[in-house]
């Protein structure tokens, strides 16, 4: 079964059990502080397993476009990746668990045609927080799976959330292939941690919430919440060894060995992985360019570790090889992803560039460190930390070099050869070290926008939220109407802007940007939210994202006037402020929002501009 058909199958099968198909939302979530990625199925869905109706009604199925970046330096072995597709269902407060298992046992035996005699499953064991998960345990025993292929396993196993401090949570119950034609051992329980058991779903019932006070209560609207890793299962249906040989990245990688001059399977899949997952946040609908900040540094990232790999594999660096790839992913994944399609111009654009950049870097990089032995030379002192009387090249010296211009570990020890240095026997160990010691800083530094999260709802991200609505529409009066958001980030203190424009703004267009800005807010204009089609906000002349292959509704949100009348002038205050498609929380009047201030006003990327701002109460 190709990976298309298994996709394809899937949301029909949901559709058939009536769920509606709802579109892979962006990989950049809106209003989020939080999380710089979309990271599973469910993130895109928070308000509504908290509550908050979906236009689409209370089941739903998709094929969610994820990317997670903890493990990105695990990259290059079986089974970690940076993007990946993630196939759901889910019920707000509709079916529990009983509909939720049996419907996944349908799919894996009678669609995907998996033989019962090769799955198990786990189940939560219970423990003072929570009881013992019975009522799954029961479930998958009527259903023919032998008690003895049912492992009972704790919170850290078969529990999710909640995903902040407090909020929903509870167990779950995950399913396994065994993926080997070796015998398939007797107890589940015993060997659930055997690596030829592969967690191929996983079926989340959140039906508590944890309070403040660390103790767990039954939640108002229980939902069912669940995850299938695209990747993962179709090696299994494809019978490949991992997910690198299946046709999702085959073309990849083929490509990738036309253009290497040596093999190493490690460096091969970090640039298959990595510039798919480049290629996809770039081109991305809300996508984002490489950068020295936030999501954009991770596309940095990712995209410079892919040349260092391609130089161990002896790439032809006259011509641009990541431009190459990205052609390989946008044709094997654009029939599924239409975006990739229309943002290749941007795709190739932003890789080109920095490829480019990366390798003026490295040259940059290689002057230096031949300088820098040279003048140690001359120098020749003991208490010099980046060479030693000794004429050894130390790791200080190769992890420098690497942090301030991404100069990889091999080549700085192939330049201390050249140059007639001596290479310590532990050099790599305690390069290790210092590099452990450096991601753990960033980690810290960084660990709330890679754990993902909640969306915060609060008075003060409503308010703002509301803000970037009337900045957008302010823009546009400004600065012309090619103005569109290419992203935004919001929390609890500022809002950050990014908009489409040329050049940086003068000192007069901010003013008056904040002018227009604070009239609207004084003139204390009604925001109210109607629920329509897409094709009807696009007639009422609503800002955002359009996608036509989807007929389901979305929330347009309108400032001053009524949205009911879908024209650009009725209601309260005449004119029509602004009118975008959005699902962030929003203030019930501008009046609400204080004085609005442009902090700053920098580059973002090419095209690019970004506004940071600020709501000051008066």
């Amino acid at each position: 079964m190709t990976s298309s058909e298994l996709r394809q199958k899937y949301l029909e099968f949901f559709a058939s059990k009536s769920h509606a198909v709802i579109p892979s939302a962006s990989l950049i979530p809106e209003n989020d502080p939080t999380c710089l990625f979309t990271t599973a199925g469910m993130h895109p869905l928070v308000p509504f397993l908290l509550g908050e109706k979906h236009s689409a009604g209370s089941k739903l199925t998709s094929c969610q476009k994820c990317v997670r970046t903890r493990d990105i330096d695990s990259v290059g072995d079986e089974v970690h990746l940076t993007f990946f597709e993630m196939l759901g269902n889910w019920s707000f407060g509709d079916y529990w668990k009983r509909e939720a298992i049996e419907m996944s046992f349908e799919f894996l035996t009678k669609v995907l045609g998996f033989p019962i005699e090769k799955l198990a499953v786990s189940v939560f064991a219970g423990d003072a927080d929570a009881d013992f998960d019975s009522e799954s345990f029961e479930m998958w025993k009527s259903l023919g799976i032998p008690e003895n292929r049912i492992a009972k396993l704790s919170k850290k196993e078969n529990w999710w959330g909640p995903a902040g401090a407090t909020g929903p949570c509870g167990p779950d119950t995950e399913m396994f292939f065994w993926n080997s034609d070796e015998k398939i051992p007797g107890s589940f329980q015993e060997t659930h941690e055997d690596s030829r058991w592969v967690e191929i779903w996983n079926d989340v019932f959140m039906e508590y919430e944890k309070t403040a006070d660390g103790k767990f209560i039954p939640l108002k609207q229980k939902n069912v919440d669940t995850g299938m890793g695209l990747d993962r299962v179709a090696a299994i249906l494809q019978k490949v060894p991992t997910v690198f040989e299946t046709d999702l990245f085959a073309p990849i990688v083929a490509k990738i060995r036309d253009l290497a001059k040596t093999k190493n399977e490690r460096s091969e899949r970090i640039i298959a992985d990595h510039l798919r997952a480049a290629t996809f946040i770039i081109g991305d609908e809300r996508g984002v360019s490489p950068s020295n900040v936030d999501a954009g540094y991770i596309v940095r990232r990712l995209i410079r570790r892919a040349i260092r790999e391609a130089r161990k594999l002896g790439f032809d660096f006259n011509q641009t090889f990541t431009t190459i790839i990205a052609e390989v992913v946008i044709e094997n994944f654009g029939e599924a992803y239409p975006e990739l399609v229309q943002n290749s111009a941007k795709i190739l654009l932003e890789l080109e560039k920095e490829e480019n950049q990366f390798k003026k870097t490295l040259e940059k990089g290689e002057k230096w460190l031949r300088n820098e032995i040279e003048r140690k030379r001359k120098t020749f002192s003991k208490d010099e930390i980046f060479l030693g009387s000794e004429e050894f090249f130390y790791a200080t010296t190769a992890f420098y070099v690497f942090e301030t211009y991404g100069f990889p570990l091999e080549l700085s020890i192939e330049i201390a050869k050249e140059e007639g240095l001596k290479i310590p026997k532990d050099i790599e160990e305690e390069f290790k070290k210092k590099m452990q010691k450096h991601q753990e800083k960033s980690r810290t530094a960084s660990a709330g926008k890679f754990a993902g999260g909640l969306a915060d709802d609060s008075e003060a991200v409503a308010q703002l939220h509301t803000a970037t609505h009337l900045l957008n529409a302010a823009l546009r009066k400004v600065l012309g109407e090619h103005v569109s958001q290419k992203g935004s980030n919001i929390t609890a203190e500022r809002l950050r802007f990014d908009f489409s424009h040329p050049e940086k703004m003068t000192p007069e267009q901010k003013v008056e940007v904040e002018k227009i800005v604070n009239e609207a807010i004084q003139k204390s204009l009604k925001v109210s939210c109607e629920e329509m089609t897409v094709d009807e906000a696009k007639a009422a002349g609503a800002m955002g994202v359009f996608d036509s292959k989807y007929g389901e509704k979305v929330k347009v949100f309108s400032i001053g006037g009524s949205t009911s009348s879908h024209s650009t002038s009725s209601g309260q205050a005449g004119q029509v402020f602004s009118r975008e498609i959005c699902g962030g929380p929003h203030a019930k009047n501008t009046g609400e929002l204080g004085r609005f201030k442009i902090k700053k006003e920098e580059s973002s990327s090419a095209g690019v501009r970004r506004i940071k701002a600020v709501l000051i109460s008066e």
